[in-house]
């Protein structure tokens, strides 16, 4: 596999790249930069490493009515 593009709600946010017969991912935008760096097995992995990611960070935002 070669490298691919991960896009999230339609924003790339990142590549992954084959390494150590996985996929490694490369965070370009910030709000997913904690997976920088991690391994997975298939681009859908990723997708829900980035969702479960951003449906925590979005939990704690308090919103006004």
């Amino acid at each position: 596999m070669a490298k691919q593009v991960i896009e999230y709600a339609g924003v790339p946010v990142g590549i992954v790249v084959p390494d150590k017969d996985l996929l490694k991912f490369i965070a370009v935008k910030f709000h997913v930069h904690d997976l920088d760096g991690q391994h997975f097995a298939s681009p859908s992995d990723v997708l829900r490493a980035i969702h479960k990611l951003m449906s925590a960070s979005n939990a704690g935002v308090h919103r006004a009515a």
